[in-house]
């Protein structure tokens, strides 16, 4: 139970960190509310996509996300090879070149972890 709680608190604090993010960005803009926002989630991030979409369900509450549509879209992971220069898809971060072998790469997406975009009123 004490990995299940650790392992949600680590995707609330990220919840609270984009309501905290689409607050002040709704307050520069002079919105009284978000309709949307979306948010991009790389698969290397660390980041499990369905703790986050719990962890903001329970977040927003009482907040200017409470009526957003949120949508979380989720990016794979890609690198180069720095040998080869071969660009292949990257599920983990410890991949090697599929072509050369080489573990000299590097990552060019899949660990984003930001908020793309808000509709707001």
């Amino acid at each position: 139970a004490e990995f299940i709680l650790d392992f949600c608190m680590h995707e609330m604090s990220i919840a609270i960190n984009i309501i905290d993010i689409a607050t002040r960005e709704a307050v520069k803009a002079k919105a009284k509310k978000v309709n949307s926002i979306d948010i991009e989630i790389g698969s290397l991030s660390g980041v499990v996509v369905e703790a986050l979409d719990f962890a903001l369900q329970i977040a927003v509450k009482d907040s200017i996300l409470e009526s957003a549509e949120v949508n979380i879209m989720e990016i794979c992971g890609r690198a180069k090879c720095n040998q080869c220069s071969k660009e292949f898809e990257l599920k983990d971060l410890y991949e090697i070149c599929p072509l050369c072998g080489s573990p000299d790469i590097t990552i060019l997406q899949g660990q984003e972890m930001r908020v793309k975009t808000m509709n707001i009123q």
